[in-house]
């Protein structure tokens, strides 16, 4: 049986704004397995990307616990929680974040670059997780050389070069055509299948997260279980 991979408990968020104080999220409780798969529906404004960011440590809670494989996820110091969320935990967002000026093998190679991997290793890695996506022949151009479908997909190599056991995606297919976004989805679900990595993507798109087993729908800052 697969373990828990991410167990969150009374999580809240909240924000002051103007003098007025807004609650995002409002003592969320999940778990979710290992090699999961979660898609995280809700209107605009809903909670669902500050969300990703609290679980992906990118921001911290008003109050609650968030754990990663039975880890307190802001356990230690700022440089503890950095190094931590750059080894376990992967991002993809709508938009996809490209240095302009850096290849296609340079953008992917940069997380690994941080973590100390010596280049020669780095890019090797790099060249492999692209040509894993069908990018092989595309490792030296740059990101505007590249169509909207590819520069995503790069961006999900780049997410998955470390290994992450945890992969976050926050609408990866909001800014594509039909057809370029079930392409990428695609590109997510074989990579869950064949890495284990546990998947939970916030998606507008209703079609695409039917395609997932679990759909969590999040609204007045609380998570509503859908029926599979």
């Amino acid at each position: 049986m697969p373990g828990t991979c991410l167990a969150i408990r009374s999580l809240h968020k909240r924000f002051v704004k103007g003098g007025h104080e807004i609650r995002v999220l409002e003592g969320i409780d999940l778990d979710v397995e290992a090699g999961g798969l979660v898609a995280i529906q809700g209107p605009s404004g809903s909670g669902k990307s500050t969300f990703l960011h609290v679980v992906g440590t990118l921001d911290h809670p008003t109050s609650g616990t968030v754990s990663f494989d039975g880890r307190d996820a802001f356990g230690g110091g700022p440089r503890e929680v950095d190094a931590r969320r750059n080894r376990t935990i992967g991002f993809v967002f709508q938009f996809h974040h490209l240095l302009p000026n850096v290849s296609a093998l340079g953008n992917v190679a940069m997380p690994l670059a941080i973590a100390g991997v010596r280049k020669g290793d780095a890019e090797d890695r790099a060249a492999a997780g692209l040509a894993r996506i069908g990018l092989g022949n595309r490792l030296h151009h740059l990101p505007g050389e590249l169509s909207g479908g590819e520069q995503q997909r790069v961006a999900i190599a780049r997410a998955l070069v470390t290994r992450p056991g945890l992969l976050l995606a926050d609408e990866p297919t909001g800014n594509l055509d039909t057809r370029t976004a079930s392409a990428v989805f695609d590109e997510l679900l074989a990579l869950n299948a064949e890495d284990g990595c546990t998947l939970v993507v916030a998606t507008h798109a209703h079609d695409l997260a039917r395609r997932l087993p679990r759909r969590l729908s999040l609204s007045d800052g609380r998570f509503e279980e859908e029926p599979s």
